[in-house]
């Protein structure tokens, strides 16, 4: 069965390029970044790891926690990294997941068929400290993922969950946030303080509360 968002992220152990790994243990009261590659030694998949590599402060800046797998054993995990780190000029320090009898794949559904039937798919989760799904995001093997786009619903998602605010197209930290329409304007002005501006009556923006 699929994953939605709203569910609990299943829970796994295995055996990573960090020592062995039980997901819900390991990410404790962080927010967590699964998310799957297709095979080791491979190009795409080069440059993802190592741009997140390479982006470390900025998840811990947003106590996040990144793990990546594939269907690749640990071995290969372990080579392949130094590649990673020599070709991308970083240091590769979080988990790469082992995944060889495709158990963690199969539980949050990244092999899909009708585009391979052994390798995953680019699937991406972001999972908040309470263990549930808050985003899912899907590439195809060929095109590498947009890291400032992850950062930046990141952001949103963790705006949102403090402030109890939604974000507008193309938001970006530090910008106007929207009130919910379930917030009466009346209400919205008093717990927002900065001020509410109305555009329409269900279209309310405030300037982001936690800054």
């Amino acid at each position: 069965m699929s994953l939605r968002l709203g569910d609990i992220a299943p829970d796994f152990t295995a055996q990573s390029t960090e020592g062995e790994i039980n997901f819900h243990e390991y990410l404790g009261d962080s927010w967590g970044i699964l998310f799957s590659h297709p095979a080791d030694f491979t190009p795409v998949c080069t440059t993802e790891l190592g741009r997140t590599a390479q982006l470390k402060e900025e998840f811990a800046k947003r106590n996040t926690k990144v793990l990546v797998v594939s269907v690749d054993g640990l071995n290969d995990h372990i080579k392949w990294r130094s590649d990673i780190d020599e070709t991308q000029n970083t240091t590769v320090d979080f988990p790469i997941l082992a995944d060889p009898e495709k158990k963690i794949a199969t539980l949050y559904d990244m092999i899909h068929p009708n585009a391979s039937s052994t390798a995953t798919v680019r699937s991406l989760f972001v999972i908040d400290p309470d263990k549930i799904i808050r985003l899912m995001i899907i590439y195809p093997a060929s095109t590498g993922r947009n890291f400032y786009e992850v950062l930046r619903v990141l952001d949103a998602l963790q705006v949102s969950t403090e402030c109890a605010v939604a974000t507008p197209a193309d938001w970006k930290l530090g910008e106007d946030v929207i009130v919910p329409p379930a917030v009466s304007t009346e209400d919205a002005r008093k717990r927002f303080p900065k001020g509410v501006t109305e555009v329409k009556p269900y279209l309310r923006f405030t300037p982001q509360p936690n800054l």
